[in-house]
């Protein structure tokens, strides 16, 4: 395993996963439980897909932004303010999220 992110720790616990990097709620439909949702922000459109997440990865954010605060009110671990997150995260990689320490992790 290979440290790939570091971010801001927004929501403690450890989660492993598949990527799903989603835009919007036109992601919807191919969002499935327990994917790791990453995106560059999160709205409130994306609390149907947030729900279903084992983790939460974005690019942007503080702990007092969306992302942050849904995560820790669903109890999922969120690393936030990963500035790459879109672009080296792809779709069907799995990787294992530490709220507790802002780090992402590729497994292999």
């Amino acid at each position: 395993m290979s440290i790939i992110l570091n971010g801001i720790a927004a929501s403690p616990g450890i989660a492993e996963g598949t990527v799903r990097v989603v835009s919007g709620v036109a992601d919807i439909a191919s969002f499935e439980e327990g994917d790791v949702l990453v995106a560059e922000l999160t709205e409130p459109s994306m609390v149907i897909m947030m729900n279903k997440a084992v983790a939460i990865v974005t690019d942007r954010g503080g702990i007092t932004t969306h992302a942050a605060i849904v995560s820790r009110e669903l109890g999922v671990p969120c690393v936030v303010s990963t500035k790459t997150g879109t672009t080296d995260l792809k779709n069907g990689m799995r990787v294992r999220v530490d709220g507790s320490t802002g780090t992402v992790e590729v497994l292999e």
